[in-house]
């Protein structure tokens, strides 16, 4: 559900939805949410001054905290 959830938010933003990867790596506690758009799009998922990533870090902590999970983006280049 999170995973898709971020894959839905980043493929609206940028200008190439196809190129929009998202890969979850489970940990013991944690989940780690990868990231990964074409070289284009990084500012429009970074966002100014990195508001769009923190706007989407914070759904991701609401919705992870609801689902009892503890769930970390990362945004790669």
């Amino acid at each position: 559900m999170l995973k898709e959830m971020i894959e839905y938010i980043a493929k609206s933003l940028v200008d190439n939805p196809d190129e929009v990867r998202v890969t979850e790596v489970e940990g013991e506690q944690t989940s780690v949410l990868e990231l990964k758009v074409a070289k284009d799009d990084l500012g429009k998922v970074i966002g100014k001054q990195g508001r769009t990533a923190r706007a989407m870090r914070t759904l991701l902590g609401a919705a992870s905290t609801k689902a009892k999970k503890r769930s970390v983006l990362e945004i790669l280049e």
